[in-house]
């Protein structure tokens, strides 16, 4: 009986390895997406006030939110 119950812990282990999960680049796709779309609708504002009008700063700003959410996003590059 011993070798029955430790095979259904085996595969009880590998159901729970194939479950989905929410992985770093999914928040930060999804972020960008819903971000973007805001621009190209014209509710994206900065800071709360001004419109954004560049599409530079739309990008930044959803980057920037995509890391606050845990987004695996490298650093912005130092200008050159």
């Amino acid at each position: 009986m011993a070798t029955k119950t430790s095979s259904s812990k085996k595969a009880s282990a590998s159901k729970k390895s194939t479950s989905k999960k929410s992985s770093s680049a999914t928040k930060g796709r999804a972020k960008t997406e819903k971000v973007m779309h805001e621009y190209k609708t014209g509710t994206l504002k900065s800071g709360g006030r001004k419109k954004v009008t560049s599409r530079k700063q739309a990008v930044a700003i959803a980057l920037s939110e995509a890391r606050k959410a845990g987004a695996k996003i490298p650093k912005k590059s130092a200008k050159k």
